[in-house]
Parts: C-alpha cells; structure tokens; sequence
C-alpha cells in the first residue's frame, strides 16, 4: 500500500461504494460528476494497490481506512 492516506473525498466514495452505491448514485449523493466520483475511486485504487471495488472496501477495512455502520451490510455493486 502506498504511504498516502486517502482523502477526505475519496474516502467519502469509498463509503458509498462499501454500501453498494453506483458511481451515478455517488455523484448525485455529493453533487459531484460521475467522472469526478470514478477519479476519486481510481485514486483509491492506486493508493490500496488494488484493481477492484470490492479489493478497495476489503483493504481500506483491514487497515481502519474505512468506517461503516454497524448495521450496514457491505454489498457492493457492479457498475
């Protein structure tokens, strides 16, 4: 894994992701861009070494980089 932590914006998409959110969903959750929320995810991919959405939600748990609620399962989706 790379030394730079993830940012605030590309935790906040790998939040959503976690919770099964397509990056469509994500973009209008944060009044963002698609584009601007597969940038951020890719990042996230680069940072964790990692080539998959489900790969970037198992390694940023497994080193506390991702919180989610308790009550919420992860299931992540295809986009």
């Amino acid at each position: 894994m790379r030394k730079r932590p993830l940012s605030p914006k590309e935790r906040e998409c790998l939040y959503w992701v976690a919770l099964g959110k397509t990056s469509e969903e994500i973009s209008r959750i944060l009044g963002l861009s698609p584009h601007t929320v597969n940038f951020h995810i890719r990042n996230c991919f680069i940072k964790l070494n990692v080539s998959s959405r489900p790969a970037a939600i198992a390694k940023a748990l497994a080193h506390s980089l991702l919180a989610l609620p308790e009550s919420s399962p992860v299931v992540p989706r295809r986009s």
